[in-house]
C-alpha cells in the first residue's frame, strides 16, 4: 500500500460497534472483492470492498472477517481468514499478510488461511443461529455483476438452510456515516493531495492545453504524495463540455476564453475526497463569467451554514433551491413568471440547477449516510451548487467537503483550496 498505516484502534472500535448492534447468538461475515478479469489475462486494479476495509483495515484480496460475539470459544469471537503467501507469491506478486501482521493491522489476534475456512466456519455455524450478510443497499446502487459476496451469500443459504439471516447493511448505514475523527484525518489528507494537484494546475492551464494534460498534472501530483488513483473518475470539461453533468472524456482542448469545470478528488487510504473548481483558460473571468461565478459561490457559502445538526436532508436542498432561484432572477436567467407558474416537483431553478447539492462522503464518494434522519455532528457532506448555461457556452460547479460539528458551522475540510475568483486569477497570472 501506497499509504501509511492507519491506527489500528480505529478498526477495533468499529468492529465493537458494529458486535453491539448484533442479536444475540449471531454471527456476520464480509468478504473482500473479486479481482476483476479485463480479458486474457488481464485484471482491473483490485479495490477491496469498503465494509470489511471499515471493520478490519485488511486490504488485500480473498480475505474474510467473521464476527461472533457470542462464540463459545473466545478465540473465534473476532476471526480473519487470509490468503497464505508462499515464496512463488512473493515473487510473482509481493508478500501478502504474514498472521502477524494482520494483527499489527487490524488488532484481530485469530487469524487462519483462508483453506481452513470449511472446516473453521462449519464449527462455528452449528454454534450460532444467525447470519448477518453484507448486500449492497446504498441508493445510488446499480449492482449487475455477481460479487464474492454475493456468491457467498448463495452458497451460505444453501448449505445451512435452518440459519435465520440478517442484513449487516442497516447497521453498516449508520456507523458509517458519522465519522472517526482518525477517519476524517484521513479524508484532510486526500483533501490536502487534492489541493496540490489544483495549485499545481492553476499555474499549468492556458489556451491551447488538453483536458486530458489537465488530467495528467493531477495524476501526478496525486501520485507523488501518496494517493494510488482519483477517488472517482475525473471531470475536466471546458466550454459547453461543462453543461454535462457527468462529462468524462477529457478529450478536447481547452481554448482561449473558455472556463474549466474540474470535479476531481484524491483518494487516500481507500479514503475520497471530491473537489468541484471552475477556472478560466485565459487566467482572467469575463465580466459575465464573473457574476455567475460569484452567484454559484455565494450559495455554496450559504448552503454550508445550513450544514448544522439537527437539519433534514431533503428540507436542506429545498431551502438551496430558494438560494439558487434568487441568484437566478439576479443573474437574468429567469423571471418572475418562470418562479410564479413552476412546477412544485420540478421548480424553475432546475433548468440551471439540475442535481442535487450534497451527498455523504468516506470510504466512498458517494458514502452510506441516513438521509431520512436529522444531520449529526461527524457527518461528512459535499456542497456543490452549480448553474448550467449550454446557451452561454459554460458550465461552473463549485464543491468544498465539510464536517458538520456538534456547535456552529461545519469545518471545511477544502478551506486551503483556491476558490475566491480574485485568489484564482491571481493564482494563474504568476
Amino acid at each position: 500500500m501506497k499509504y501509511h498505516q492507519i491506527d489500528r484502534n480505529l478498526f477495533i472500535k468499529n468492529r465493537k460497534n458494529f458486535m453491539a448492534k448484533m442479536k444475540p447468538s449471531s454471527l456476520a461475515v464480509f468478504n473482500s472483492n473479486d479481482i476483476y478479469p479485463i480479458s486474457a489475462d488481464s485484471t482491473m486494479p483490485f479495490e477491496q470492498a469498503r465494509d470489511i476495509f471499515y471493520l478490519s483495515g485488511v486490504d488485500q484480496e480473498e480475505s474474510i472477517l467473521v464476527m461472533f460475539p457470542d462464540a463459545p470459544n473466545p478465540d473465534h469471537r473476532e476471526i480473519l481468514f487470509l490468503k497464505e503467501t508462499n515464496e512463488h507469491i512473493a515473487v510473482w506478486e509481493g508478500e501478502k499478510l504474514t498472521k502477524e501482521k494482520a494483527l499489527e493491522v487490524s488488532g484481530i489476534k485469530t487469524v487462519y488461511w483462508l483453506k481452513e475456512f470449511d472446516k473453521v466456519f462449519y464449527e462455528i455455524m452449528t454454534q450460532c443461529d444467525t447470519v448477518y450478510f453484507n448486500t449492497n443497499e446504498h441508493y445510488r446502487a446499480n449492482v449487475e455483476t455477481e460479487t464474492r459476496e454475493a456468491r457467498f451469500i448463495k452458497a451460505t443459504k444453501d448449505k445451512f438452510p435452518a440459519h435465520s439471516w440478517a442484513k449487516s447493511n442497516p447497521i453498516l448505514q449508520r456507523l458509517r456515516s458519522v465519522k472517526d475523527q482518525i477517519e476524517i484525518d484521513l479524508i484532510q489528507t486526500a483533501c490536502d493531495i487534492t489541493e496540490k494537484g489544483f495549485r499545481r494546475i492553476l499555474g499549468f492551464v492556458k489556451p491551447g492545453v488538453w483536458e486530458f494534460d489537465i488530467e495528467a498534472e493531477f495524476m501526478h501530483e496525486f501520485l507523488r504524495n501518496r494517493s494510488k488513483k482519483f477517488a472517482y473518475t475525473p471531470i475536466v470539461a471546458s466550454g459547453n463540455n461543462a453543461n454535462v453533468l457527468h462529462y468524462i472524456e477529457n478529450n478536447q482542448e481547452c481554448k482561449a476564453g473558455d472556463l474549466i469545470l474540474l470535479d476531481v478528488g484524491a483518494e487516500y487510504a481507500n479514503y475520497s475526497s471530491d473537489m468541484s473548481r471552475t477556472i478560466p483558460v485565459s487566467g482572467r473571468f469575463t465580466k459575465r463569467q464573473r457574476q455567475v461565478y460569484d452567484a454559484v459561490n455565494r450559495v455554496k457559502n450559504d448552503a454550508t451554514k445550513m450544514l448544522v445538526p439537527g437539519t433534514m436532508w431533503k428540507e436542506y436542498h429545498v431551502e438551496v433551491g430558494k438560494l439558487m432561484t434568487s441568484e437566478l432572477l439576479g443573474l437574468g436567467l429567469l423571471d418572475k413568471a418562470d418562479v410564479q407558474n413552476e412546477n412544485p416537483d420540478w421548480p424553475a431553478y432546475k433548468k440551471y440547477f439540475m442535481h442535487g447539492t450534497s451527498h455523504h462522503m468516506g470510504l466512498d464518494t458517494h458514502d452510506y449516510g441516513l438521509l431520512y434522519e436529522p444531520m449529526q455532528a461527524g457527518n461528512v457532506f459535499t456542497v456543490e451548487p452549480g448553474i448550467y448555461i449550454p446557451d452561454e457556452g459554460f458550465g461552473i460547479r463549485l464543491e468544498d467537503d465539510v464536517v458538520i460539528q456538534e456547535k456552529g458551522e461545519p469545518f471545511n475540510l477544502m478551506r486551503n483550496i483556491p476558490i475566491e475568483a480574485e485568489e484564482i486569477e491571481e493564482l494563474m497570472n504568476k
